[in-house]
């Protein structure tokens, strides 16, 4: 299946796979466009809801029965894209506020929170959602499923909620006019206890990132 086949109109809008296969696609041409920077005003808020409609793809997918792949092995999908200007373009855009604190399994006890960062995330979640995609355009749209269901599980699924928890943080936290401090010293190549974290992560001034990120507190 081509590119251009995609979304043909002799495919079924109400089948599963060109349903969940259309969310994915819509979010990876969003979150291209917004790291564009081409409207910066609007990044967070749009991704916001990028995230939101994505994982609801993520939930039919997680509440869908087993898919099985219609080959013991998988088909080679062709070589993978590189992210890394993707990356630098999300860094630079969401700078002021991409690094945030993340637990991982909040079912493991006394775990304590890492340092993350969003424009890592993202590019992380796109790797695997292209990653199917190239097998759905290819024609195999079982494997595409597969693809994609084990590694919402896996990988992509939690990935793209702490991201969510994030962003809705961030628009909270400045439509209620509740300051952050200041992010300045927290990095996610550091090894930083719980103490360290409480005091430096999440420290933006709601004044400072109002303006350039297009959120604006409630009056």
């Amino acid at each position: 299946m081509s590119d251009a086949t995609l979304h043909a109109t002799h495919q079924n809008p109400d089948d599963f796979a060109v349903q969940i296969a259309d969310q994915i696609e819509s979010f990876l041409v969003a979150v291209t466009e917004v790291a564009k920077g081409d409207e910066p005003d609007s990044a967070v808020p749009f991704l916001l809801l990028e995230v939101s409609q994505l994982l609801l793809a993520g939930g039919r997918l997680g509440a869908h029965e087993d898919i099985v792949p219609d080959e013991r092995y998988e088909p080679d999908p062709g070589p993978e894209q590189d992210v890394d200007q993707l990356r630098e373009n999300l860094a630079r855009l969401l700078d002021p506020i991409d690094v945030y604190s993340e637990v991982f399994d909040p079912y493991e006890p006394r775990k304590a929170p890492v340092p993350a960062r969003i424009s890592d995330d993202l590019t992380d979640v796109i790797t695997d959602l292209r990653h199917g995609m190239a097998h759905y355009r290819a024609g195999r749209t079982t494997e595409a499923l597969w693809w994609w269901q084990f590694s919402y599980f896996s990988n992509w699924g939690s990935t793209a909620s702490a991201t969510l928890r994030a962003l809705q943080s961030v628009v909270a936290h400045v439509r209620l006019n509740q300051p952050l401090e200041e992010l300045d010293g927290l990095d996610t190549d550091q090894d930083l206890g719980d103490e360290v974290l409480e005091a430096e992560a999440g420290r933006v001034m709601a004044r400072e990132i109002a303006g350039p990120l297009g959120l604006r507190p409630v009056k």
